[in-house]
């Protein structure tokens, strides 16, 4: 799949670059964009398969990072090739990074969950288990050949069930997601942030950013440059941040802090604070996104649902993203000609509505599992108390009652034992 995607960038490359006319560029951005959206799925499942569970949060981030370099090195690239004599220099990159990618593509190794679902005994799968976790015992490497095949066989029959439920329901298996009130608030929460992401504007600065920076600096150039630095910086601090603060706490510095910039931005380019400060306000916009609004949204799906739902999750989110960021592109230079000064006003009211969102309803998925996570949620719909009876405690179940009180007494003699010092470790000291 990845070879597949590459020679498709190849081809939107060349076509790109020997353009006769405005419509075959058209044509080719639209197999690139293919390509993109192609990507933007598919390498997050690849790496995520290849790496291990204390890894796959860094290697996501570190996605982000790569894309944002990419990025970058783009607007260097336009300096010198964005001419009228030189464009065909510049839409020639994409064909050339491709063809350099298909010459790494020998060192590229094939996912071992995908060759054991094919075939439980593949060695091949087995010999790139090996290598990729730098394994020495055959034992060891069957033992991580269990656990692929046991979560590939747990993901197939959550599947299964689903589209099941799906069908006997006449709604599909996404819909089966809003049906079920453990999840409900999550598919909500994931759509948002989706929204969020996209409709708050960001890729109006990128986009647009030469046009957006004309008046403010002499050289538009220099000041979308700027900001690509500004995002690369920007996303290395998330990754220093991601495991440290919550993923809530992050979305509110996020969106809170865009939300200001918003502000800042519109009164400047209404000539009340200099081009100076419009300039620092878009670029502490796209900081302020890097470190939430810009990760989160795609890390925090893996992280509030299990296999049941989440490739159901993860796709609608994609489809919902894209969607929003074709509708930005397409209208910003519309809002940019009727809105003027005001243009970035409406997604001031985006971001405010997403704060409001994260203070409400958002739930914090750092350091739970979707388990827990779904778990606490039914936990916090049920206290509710409706004309004073609370729904929790109205109905015990004698079985659920009789357990916990055995759990609470085996709890107490354990900790009696410690104190007294006859608890059996289950280990000898040494003498």
């Amino acid at each position: 799949a990845l070879l597949l995607d590459t020679w498709t960038f190849l081809l939107g490359g060349l076509i790109q670059t020997f353009a006769y006319n405005i419509y075959i560029v058209i044509l080719s951005r639209f197999i690139i964009g293919f390509a993109s959206g192609f990507s933007s799925v598919l390498v997050p499942i690849y790496l995520g398969e290849l790496a291990p569970p204390t890894l796959r949060g860094t290697l996501g981030t570190l996605t982000q990072f790569s894309l944002v370099i990419g990025i970058l090195v783009s607007n260097l690239l336009a300096f010198p090739f964005a001419t009228p004599d030189s464009w065909r220099i510049l839409f020639s990159v994409t064909s050339i990074v491709a063809f350099v990618q298909l010459l790494c593509a020998p060192f590229l190794l094939e996912s071992p969950r995908w060759l054991l679902n094919r075939d439980c005994k593949s060695q091949k799968a087995r010999y790139i288990i090996k290598k990729l976790r730098g394994l020495r015992y055959d034992h060891e490497v069957e033992t991580e050949v269990s656990h692929f095949i046991s979560a590939s066989k747990v993901q197939q029959t959550d599947v299964e069930l689903l589209k099941d439920e799906g069908k006997s329901s006449g709604g599909g298996p996404f819909m089966e997601m809003f049906r079920d009130e453990s999840v409900r608030l999550l598919v909500v929460s994931a759509l948002v942030l989706q929204m969020g992401q996209q409709l708050c504007g960001i890729n109006a600065v990128f986009y647009y950013s030469t046009t957006f920076f004309e008046g403010v600096i002499p050289n538009p150039l220099v000041g979308t440059t700027i900001v690509g630095v500004v995002n690369v910086v920007a996303t290395y601090i998330a990754l220093l941040l991601m495991d440290k603060c919550g993923r809530r706490t992050l979305i509110l510095w996020s969106s809170g802090g865009m939300f200001i910039c918003c502000i800042i931005l519109v009164v400047a380019l209404l000539g009340y604070f200099s081009h100076f400060v419009a300039l620092l306000a878009v670029n502490l916009y796209v900081f302020f996104f890097e470190i939430g609004l810009g990760p989160i949204p795609w890390l925090i799906v893996a992280e509030m649902f299990d296999a049941k739902y989440v490739a159901i999750a993860m796709s609608a989110c994609c489809q919902l993203n894209w969607a929003c960021n074709f509708l930005v592109g397409l209208i910003f230079p519309y809002m940019k000609e009727h809105l003027k000064e005001y243009s970035f006003v409406p997604f001031a009211f985006v971001l405010l509505f997403v704060f409001i969102y994260a203070i409400v309803w958002l739930p914090e998925t750092q350091g739970t599992t979707p388990d827990e996570l779904q778990a606490a949620l039914v936990s916090k719909n049920s206290m509710v108390v409706y004309h004073n009876m609370d729904i929790e405690n109205a109905h015990h179940n004698p079985v659920d009652m009789e357990w916990r009180l055995a759990m609470e007494q085996l709890k107490q003699e354990e900790e009696l034992a410690m104190q007294e010092g006859t608890y059996d470790y289950g280990f000898k000291p040494i003498s």
